[in-house]
């Protein structure tokens, strides 16, 4: 019996402390982010991990609409893809509620280049046109397909994955998340655009490369000014 009970608090206490999956819980029907008392909290060093809840009688439709992903984005960008979001930064009656959209527009031969999302897990609904798809796993295996409209793929959370349009027309996807803001690294960018620099040295040794072909990657992916 004491071993019986001791298995059980074992797998109370794991229960208890393993991270969730996904954002947690809400605890009421709804809290519509308030960003202006957010900035008053970042001002006053008080932080929140989200946001604060807008006082319910000033709560509107509006905080829970948008129209933002109805039209394609602009695809005339560096990788020929552009991702519009529809998060809690969008949609402020998707605080605590643990889900988001965003919709992603590719011209032919755009990429959707290698990224992770440190929050969430990723699907994508392919609204139109086809696209080569696929994530990595820590294990260095490689795991893709192509996707044609009206098909699904899955990313798990935090590996890294990317979309491909290999196609001489555009395509687009809708992709949802278990999170209200997924966040994302793109790898090329997080690396080679970090502010302060990492240093290249770093990246020569790493990518087994020169600090000068370091230094012409970086100038490549400058932000335009």
């Amino acid at each position: 019996m004491k071993l019986e009970g001791s298995l059980l608090l074992l797998t109370l206490a794991l229960v208890l402390t393993t991270p969730a999956a996904s954002d947690p819980d809400p605890l009421q029907d709804i809290c519509v982010a308030d960003p202006a008392s957010d900035n008053w909290l970042v001002v006053t060093g008080v932080k929140v991990n989200g946001f604060t809840c807008k006082d319910a009688a000033k709560v509107t439709p509006s905080d829970f609409f948008s129209d933002i992903l109805a039209k394609p984005g602009a695809t005339n960008t560096t990788y020929g893809s552009i991702v519009t979001g529809a998060n809690v930064e969008k949609i402020p009656g998707l605080n605590t509620l643990g889900v988001s959209l965003s919709r992603i527009d590719y011209a032919p031969g755009g990429l959707n280049p290698p990224h992770t999302h440190p929050r969430a897990t990723e699907i994508v609904f392919v609204l139109e046109g086809q696209l080569d798809v696929g994530f990595i796993t820590t294990a260095n295996v490689f795991i893709s397909k192509t996707i044609y409209k009206g098909e699904i793929f899955v990313f798990p959370k935090g590996l890294v994955h990317f979309q491909k349009n290999n196609a001489k027309e555009p395509a687009s996807v809708i992709a949802a998340f278990n999170s209200q803001l997924p966040g994302t690294q793109s790898i090329a960018l997080t690396l080679f655009t970090s502010n302060p620099p990492v240093p290249d040295n770093v990246l020569g040794q790493a990518f087994q490369v020169s600090t000068k072909e370091v230094e012409k990657i970086k100038s490549r992916l400058a932000p335009k000014k």
